[in-house]
């Protein structure tokens, strides 16, 4: 798999949890933690995710939000 981000981080998925259209996989990236993901159903079932797959979660954005509470 190539890609132009340049983050990618590796791990184990703990949970794929579907809701009527989007599903939240849940990736243990090591360390105690973990990475969530907002994809589709669709995207969920083209890619056979399920609990135990290896997987990447890659990170690519043009703005990062920070807040303080």
């Amino acid at each position: 798999m190539r890609l132009s981000a340049r983050n990618v981080l590796s791990g184990k998925i703990v949970d794929v949890a579907k809701g009527q259209t989007t599903a939240h996989v849940r990736i243990d990236i090591g360390g105690g933690k973990i990475i969530t993901a907002s994809i589709t159903n669709e995207a969920v079932e083209e890619l056979g995710l399920k609990a135990g797959d290896a997987a990447f979660a890659v990170i690519k954005a043009s703005d990062v939000i920070v807040g303080k509470g």
